[in-house]
């Protein structure tokens, strides 16, 4: 019989917030302008309290069925469970307060004390006054005010905010001065483009409060979706079973291999809708999830062989950055995972290659680098969906399993026929935490929405016709990009500009 599918939202939201921000890691997850008070936060849980965070429980010996056909739904299954109460599932990808802003203009001449930073919307509110910010690439001065301290960046406290542009106004720490015994710096130029650090809070002597960080996580939805298995045996079948008892354990072996494997495709390239179906006891509302691939915000290109200075500079995207995991499976296609054990690793013995049992129990790959080790997954599910020369970099930390319904099984007798039937039905979803995950495409295929793409470049030459937004990672010097391009560095192209500029490794949403 159908079951009537709850509408209600996970958690009550008050209402869609008018700008989000970058965390620490770029990610699109914070929401400028409101206060982090116990109630926001309080809000913001998505419904999932303290203590409703379990330990995976799990059918052993169905988790090993299957298990080396359908890879990402075996870490679904390990990863944390989450008991949510609808199928609309508000997903919180908790990443840091981001630690730097950018000017977009110009300002400061060397003349004035103050100076009110020209920031993006989004940005405002994470300066606060009383807070103090380094300016990077200006130089401060020493204390008597006319020498200048290479290498040693000015320093700004932030006084106010600007009534009527809500940017904040501060004044030069160790800035430049009139006369030496001046009590006041004054505020050097400061150029469009230049990267403010965020720095603590300084309190003067009997002051104990301070505005709150204007940072609460935002949400992204995420739909669980219901998916389910029917199996019907006639009368006659279970009476001549009894002679071949084995008959319809196979039968159920390969209902359970077809089932498992669909859910495998789907947890990977599965796009999220909702929409309504006739039915016979009414409209009713179906769900569809979203699909790991299109989860992934980290998009890097790659066609052809690899190299050893491209294997580790994917080993440095993942390993270093603001979201750094314990450890990472790779799950590949069949042609790229051929590819990878192709690389001549002949001349660099730090690097160690071994044949192990992972904690999933699976036999794998594992390569150790200086900065960490992959483990290397064939995944066929990316075979039959046509992506074999490409490979996800999963955090084994970083997944969440929500289940709005566990799964259930019970039968009944088939009206009207001599037959039973038994139902397995499953409600869930798979949603990824942090930035540190990557899709590596060998496909020519596009990125997902709100992804960085990312390019390996080994060139001295730029690129003739970069693109805009592309990252472009340097696995050698590259003079033609900047004096400052070198290998490991990662730049992008600004066509406003016409310049290149160094790219900090934030995920910025398109």
């Amino acid at each position: 019989m159908a079951e009537e599918i709850s509408t209600q939202n996970a958690v009550v939201t008050g209402g869609t917030p008018a700008t989000t921000s970058p965390g620490h890691a770029g990610l699109p997850t914070q929401v400028a302008g409101e206060a982090t008070t116990v109630s926001a936060a309080a809000t913001a849980t998505g419904g999932v309290g303290a203590g409703n965070f379990i330990e995976v429980d799990i059918d052993k010996e169905l988790f090993k069925f299957e298990s080396d056909d359908t890879p990402l739904m075996q870490l679904m299954l390990n990863a944390k469970k989450v008991p949510v109460n609808s199928p609309e599932i508000q997903h919180f990808a908790i990443d840091q307060a981001r630690p730097s802003v950018v000017t977009n203009a110009t300002v400061g001449d060397g003349t004035g004390n103050v100076a009110v930073l020209p920031l993006d919307n989004a940005d405002k509110k994470l300066l606060q006054p009383y807070g103090t910010i380094l300016v990077k690439g200006v130089d401060g001065y020493a204390s008597d005010g006319k020498t200048k301290t290479p290498g040693k960046d000015l320093m700004l406290f932030i006084t106010d905010r600007d009534k009527v542009s809500g940017n904040p106004i501060a004044i030069a720490v160790n800035g430049p001065k009139n006369e030496a015994t001046d009590d006041s710096c004054l505020v050097p130029e400061i150029p469009a483009g230049t990267t403010l650090v965020i720095l603590a809070n300084a309190m003067f002597e009997t002051q104990k409060e301070v505005l709150p960080d204007f940072v609460v996580p935002s949400p992204s939805l995420i739909y669980a979706q219901k998916r389910g298995m029917n199996s019907i045996t006639s009368d006659y079948f279970e009476s001549v079973a009894k002679r071949i008892p084995f008959s319809k354990a196979l039968i159920a072996e390969a209902q359970i291999r077809n089932f498992k494997t669909k859910g495998n495709r789907t947890l990977w390239a599965s796009r999220a809708s909702k929409f309504t179906v006739d039915t016979e006891l009414g409209q009713q509302t179906v769900y569809t999830t979203e699909g790991v691939r299109w989860q992934i915000k980290r998009h890097l290109d790659h066609k052809g062989k690899w190299t050893f200075e491209e294997f580790i500079s994917v080993a440095k995207m993942i390993f270093t950055g603001e979201d750094v995991p314990k450890s990472v499976v790779m799950l590949c296609g069949k042609n790229f995972l051929e590819s990878v054990q192709c690389i001549d690793f002949s001349k660099h013995p730090e690097v160690q290659i071994s044949v192990k049992t992972n904690k999933l129990g699976w036999q794998v790959t594992a390569i150790h680098t200086v900065f960490g080790e992959f483990e290397f997954k064939r995944e066929p599910t990316l075979d039959y969906l046509g992506w074999s020369n490409s490979a996800a970099v999963i955090a084994y930390d970083r997944l969440v399993h929500y289940v709005y319904s566990s799964e259930h099984k019970d039968s009944e007798r088939v009206d009207g026929h001599e037959a039973s039937r038994e139902h397995t039905i499953v409600w869930d979803a798979l949603a990824l935490k942090g930035s540190c995950h990557i899709w590596i495409d060998g496909e020519g295929e596009c990125s997902a929405e709100g992804a960085t793409t990312y390019a390996l470049w080994g060139s001295e030459e730029a690129p003739e016709s970069p693109i805009e937004g592309k990252v472009y990672v340097l696995v050698s010097d590259c003079p033609g990009i900047n004096a400052k391009a070198v290998s490991g560095t990662m730049w992008q192209y600004d066509s406003t500009s016409k310049s290149w500029k160094e790219y900090t490794g934030e995920i910025l949403a398109n």
